[in-house]
């Protein structure tokens, strides 16, 4: 059997929102998430180190911990850049006027994910790139808006434009970064933002927080997966 290892962030790790609590926003990691109906379905052991809230910088530090396991993987599997892409968004609703930087700059984000790819390499096993899943920008500014007040919900949105679609850019720059990267390092990107964006309400796909895919969307996430691995296309 092939082995395999993953990092990343809560969607490699299957975290959705737990719709049935009572205590507000909570998350929960199921356990039939896409890196699982993966495994099975391809036949491939897969270790999952993907962590809740990770950026890059981050999962460096883990990967690190699991050099010995990388060494004896087929595959490593790399989900990346939609925490580092991400803002203090408490921040930005307390004084928007100042300058707000994401959670790991572009080049710190490129250069860390070059590092890990080239780490990965080096110990014999073949790196694999995600791409980023599309935003629900309206659920996404009600997600991280929900604790304040009026003044705050409403400096966030100037601060993005005056259209909660302008939470889209950064994440949209990130993403074409990853890309970007798969060119350059001839690393395989498996493209889940096309697969999303092809269905007719992809929102159907995600969670009310708009930015976790649900249990449809890791199904979504499986079949893609698993049609460029079937398909020969990822060898």
């Amino acid at each position: 059997m092939k082995k395999g290892i993953a990092f990343g962030d809560s969607i490699i790790k299957g975290v959705v929102l737990d719709r049935s609590s009572s205590e507000g926003i909570h998350y929960s990691a199921i356990e039939d998430n896409f890196a699982e109906q993966c495994g099975k379905r391809l036949g491939v052991a897969i270790d999952n180190y993907g962590r809740f809230g990770c950026t890059v910088t981050v999962g460096e530090k883990i990967l690190n911990r699991h050099l010995d396991q990388i060494v004896h993987s087929d595959f490593t599997f790399l989900e990346y850049g939609g925490n580092d892409c991400d803002f203090k968004w408490p921040e930005i609703g307390a004084d928007p006027d100042r300058r707000h930087d994401p959670n790991t700059d572009l080049k710190t984000f490129s250069l860390t994910y070059k590092s890990l790819i080239d780490k990965v390499r080096n110990l014999g096993s073949r790196p694999v790139m995600f791409s980023l899943i599309p935003l629900v920008s309206d659920r996404y500014f009600a997600h991280v808006t929900r604790d304040m007040d009026k003044e705050g919900r409403s400096n966030v949105l100037r601060w993005l434009g005056g259209d909660t679609e302008g939470i889209n850019n950064w994440h949209e720059i990130y993403n074409l970064q990853i890309f970007k990267l798969g060119l350059a390092l001839n690393v395989p990107v498996i493209d889940v933002t096309t697969a999303f964006l092809s269905k007719k309400c992809f929102q159907d796909y995600m969670c009310a927080d708009g930015i976790h895919p649900n249990e449809k969307g890791h199904r979504l996430i499986a079949d893609t997966v698993c049609d460029l691995f079937k398909g020969k296309r990822i060898k």
